[in-house]
C-alpha cells in the first residue's frame, strides 16, 4: 500500500521589510512521505518570497517534484502557459539546471545543505553563461531548526529586514541570512 501525503496548513504573516511588501497567505501543503520537515518548510519558505503581487502573469504553484522527476518544487505559468518561473531545492544536476533555463524566462535554486558550497563549485563553470538563474544558498544549521515550527496547522510570520529572514511560530523563532551565490543582484527571487 502506498503512503499518503501529509496534509499541512500554514497561515503566513509576511512582511518583507526591505521591499516594503506586506502579504497575508493561507497555504495548504501536501508533504511527500519522504519529504523532510525542513525541505517542506524552505519550500514553503521559497513560495513565500517568490508569489508574485497578482497573477497578471500566472500563480506561482507548488510542483510535484518528489511525484514528478520532471518538475520543479514550484512553478509559475503566464496565462498562455509560457514558463515565467522556476524554483528548485536542494542541488540539482548541472543538466536539470540547464534545461530549467531554456524553459522558463527565470529559474531560482534555494540550496540548504552543509555541502552547498562543494556542490555549487562543482556545477558553476557549467553554468557561468546563463543568465536567467539565481541561486541562493540558506545556512543548513538553521534550516534544521525550521523543522521545530512545523505542525499540521501552522501559523507563522516571516519578516525579511537587511536580508535576514526570520520565521516565527509556537513561540519559537528562526533567523536565516540567505547568500547569493550567483545571479543578477536584487531580491531573493
Amino acid at each position: 500500500m502506498a503512503l499518503k501525503a501529509i496534509i499541512h496548513k500554514a497561515s503566513v504573516s509576511f512582511s518583507d521589510l526591505d521591499q516594503n511588501v506586506y502579504r497575508d497567505h493561507e497555504v495548504t501543503l501536501a508533504r511527500h512521505p519522504s519529504e523532510t520537515e525542513e525541505r517542506m518548510l524552505v519550500r514553503l519558505l521559497a513560495w513565500v518570497l517568490n508569489v508574485p503581487e497578482n497573477n497578471d502573469l500566472g500563480t506561482l504553484e507548488f510542483g510535484k517534484d518528489l511525484w514528478e522527476s520532471d518538475e520543479p518544487a514550484l512553478l509559475q505559468n503566464d496565462l498562455t502557459g509560457l514558463r515565467m518561473h522556476e524554483i528548485e531545492l536542494g542541488q540539482p544536476e548541472e543538466k536539470r539546471l540547464v534545461r530549467a533555463c531554456g524553459r522558463s524566462k527565470q529559474v531560482t535554486v534555494y540550496c540548504y545543505s552543509n555541502n552547498a558550497a562543494a556542490w555549487w563549485a562543482g556545477v558553476t563553470g557549467k553554468l557561468a553563461r546563463v543568465s536567467n538563474l539565481r541561486v541562493w544558498q540558506l545556512p543548513a544549521d538553521p534550516v534544521k531548526a525550521l523543522a521545530d515550527l512545523v505542525d499540521r496547522a501552522m501559523t507563522l510570520q516571516i519578516t525579511v529586514q537587511e536580508g535576514i529572514i526570520t520565521v516565527d511560530g509556537g513561540g519559537k523563532s528562526v533567523e536565516l541570512t540567505p547568500v547569493r551565490l550567483f545571479g543578477a543582484e536584487g531580491g531573493r527571487s
